[in-house]
């Protein structure tokens, strides 16, 4: 039987594990913390702009059980906020278990606070991982979504970015990169001055240290949107430091702009927390994750794989990748669906099929092939991809891909024969 061992439980993982295992692999999911779905467990936005498209694309392509389970546990949907349209928020607290149940479900083995430490080589080939509990993991393809933040000593190396967050590097330790220790030399994002990285996008604020009718305003709408005073805003270069390019708008740098994910999500990669306490409503506001919001966040985009349009890592035989670790890709949609395509390859890899790259004529497969093109300049090595917003989205709407027309998008999917494509068991 095909193995397939996957690094990393965020969502491309989780994407990634189930892809495998439906193309009928035997597959180890082996994560660093105690909970999958990594930074999934602050986001929450789904289905905006774009990414409705790319959702029922994914959908038509036999991709779309972690879609439909974030559907189910969605607290608003179809809702509008500053530059976004038609977006669904998912329960923070109710996602990760019914991940989790549907991985079991597909006998995927879920391995919790194990981190991988190192690689086996024969020649290009990984044979085996090495795990923190002292064993070794054989497999025939690895796929690695360990994410880009890297050590947690990176969040204040390249920025005021701060360790105490969702990631919990302190307490389950640092990532680990399997293309690293397979010698393959990584890429690193930049922000827009040059500096190294990029600082995660929002945080959370405790629902119950804001004041009641913005508590009730979140809950009956999903949006809250408080009007900064002029003389506590930070200006709009501050939006040049967040990963999610998708939010830097005038209109985040102008407000408080809160979704409610069952907690409060502040879309800002931080604000210090007196200057934030001076806004009526936000007298008691604390932070929920990061702990030190009010100082910085974490930095990512230091641990980038080279990859093909195939999402095979370049350099090693049988290594894919998939989310922020297969480029400056930016959110949840976008590690589901590079992480469900990595999946699946690897099982034809190991079955010696063909491997599937998605046409252009796809809105998945001109993002894949579009940010691996401009990661090769200079210039896109300081942007940031997301069919959500900014430059990614803007350029799919250029080529007239992006709709809301359910049968438009599957039909454009029929057209290059590639329905339920993800749903066909090939090992048998």
């Amino acid at each position: 039987m095909v193995k397939v061992l996957v690094v990393g439980g965020g969502w491309s993982g989780t994407a990634a594990a189930l892809a495998a295992a439906k193309a009928g692999a035997d597959v180890t999911l082996v994560e660093r913390t105690d909970m999958l779905l990594g930074t999934g467990l602050v986001g929450g936005i789904m289905r905006n702009n774009g990414r409705w498209t790319a959702t029922e694309e994914a959908i038509a392509l036999g991709g779309g059980e972690l879609f439909q389970i974030a559907d189910s546990v969605s607290r608003h949907r179809d809702i509008e906020f500053p530059g976004h349209k038609h977006a669904s928020l998912y329960d923070i607290g109710k996602i990760e278990p019914a991940v989790k149940i549907e991985l079991l479900a597909r006998r995927i083995e879920i391995r919790l606070e194990t981190t991988a430490k190192d690689v086996i080589k024969d020649g290009s080939r990984i044979v085996a991982v090495k795990l923190s509990d002292g064993s070794s993991v054989d497999a025939d393809v690895v796929v690695e979504a360990t994410g880009s933040a890297g050590g947690m000593a990176n969040c204040g190396k390249y920025g005021n970015g701060c360790a105490m967050c969702v990631l919990r590097c302190p307490t389950f330790g640092g990532r680990v990169s399997i293309a690293a220790k397979a010698g393959v030399e990584e890429k690193m994002g930049q922000k827009a001055d040059g500096s190294i990285g990029a600082m995660s996008g929002s945080c959370k604020l405790l629902k119950e240290s804001l004041a009641p009718e913005i508590v009730k305003q979140l809950d009956e709408t999903g949006v809250a949107v408080v009007p900064i005073p002029e003389a506590l805003q930070k200006g709009e270069e501050a939006l040049s430091s967040k990963a999610c390019q998708q939010y830097a708008l005038p209109e985040f740098a102008a407000n408080v702009i809160l979704l409610d994910t069952g907690h409060a999500k502040l879309m800002a990669p931080y604000f210090p927390l007196e200057t934030l306490r001076q806004i009526p409503g936000f007298e008691e506001a604390r932070y929920e994750d990061p702990y030190s919001g009010g100082l910085g966040n974490s930095m990512r985009y230091l641990a980038l794989a080279p990859r093909d349009d195939k999402l095979q890592v370049q350099g090693v035989d049988n290594l894919f990748c998939g989310g922020e670790k297969a480029g400056l890709l930016v959110g949840h949609t976008e590690a589901i669906i590079t992480g469900t395509l990595a999946g699946h390859n690897a099982v034809r890899q190991a079955l010696n099929l063909d491997l599937l790259e998605l046409p252009r004529t796809l809105m998945i497969g001109e993002a894949i092939a579009y940010v691996r093109e401009r990661m090769e300049t200079p210039e896109g090595m300081g942007q940031k991809f997301t069919f959500s917003g900014s430059v990614l989205f803007n350029h799919l709407k250029e080529l007239g891909m992006y709709t809301t027309d359910k049968e438009e998008v599957a039909a454009r999917v029929d057209t290059v024969n590639l329905t339920g494509v993800f749903n066909q068991q090939l090992a048998k």
